[in-house]
């Protein structure tokens, strides 16, 4: 049994360099990079698949969705953090870091409140990672998020998640990361390659 997490495809404002709005969907690479993805994880068994139910990380479950036959269920606790006032701006007007340990911005999620709703959604993935393997697609920072709070990290540099980054998770409980943050099946040839 493993988890397959998976950052979603580029989306629109990925490839603009704007903090995300929450109803961005995936622009045209975005797309391929979900059917590359797809490809790579075809016959690996994924019996289920979880998602964040904004447009950009459903999109890209859709297509693994179309390939593997799995079911897939939304979870809103799966969601990136909700920058607020400073969705839709472009990074380069920013004058702070959004990514700091102190930035806490307006009219949207502290780290604090992030990371309990991450913490909650990932006893939610565990329970339902009982019946096979499971993908779990999803964001970034939520990621980043659970690499660091619920699972064995390997040594090393932190890992760059790209998007459609997908990280492997096994173990008898789920905390061996077997593949951290691999885009490899972005750089293979269309048929892709193995997990």
């Amino acid at each position: 049994m493993a988890i397959y997490l998976i950052r979603h495809g580029e989306s629109v404002s990925n490839a603009a360099r704007i903090v995300q709005l929450p109803d961005v969907r995936l622009s045209p690479a975005g797309i391929e990079q979900a059917e590359r993805l797809a490809r790579r994880l075809a016959d690996v068994g994924i019996a289920r698949i979880l998602s964040s139910d904004l447009p950009r990380a459903v999109m890209t479950a859709e297509v693994l969705q179309r390939v593997t036959g799995a079911p897939m269920t939304l979870d809103a606790g799966l969601q990136e953090r909700n920058y607020g006032d400073i969705r839709g701006t472009p990074y380069a007007a920013l004058c702070v870091d959004i990514f700091a340990a102190d930035y806490e911005p307006p009219g949207g999620e502290t780290w604090a409140e992030f990371h309990a709703r991450v913490d909650a959604v990932w006893a939610r993935v565990l329970a339902a990672a009982t019946a096979g393997h499971l993908a779990v697609v999803t964001h970034g920072l939520v990621c980043q998020a659970v690499l660091e709070r619920h699972l064995d990290a390997p040594a090393g540099d932190a890992p760059v998640w790209g998007n459609t980054a997908l990280t492997v998770i096994d173990g008898p409980t789920l905390r061996h990361v077997r593949v951290l943050a691999s885009t490899a099946h972005l750089d293979a040839s269309p048929t892709g390659s193995a997990v």
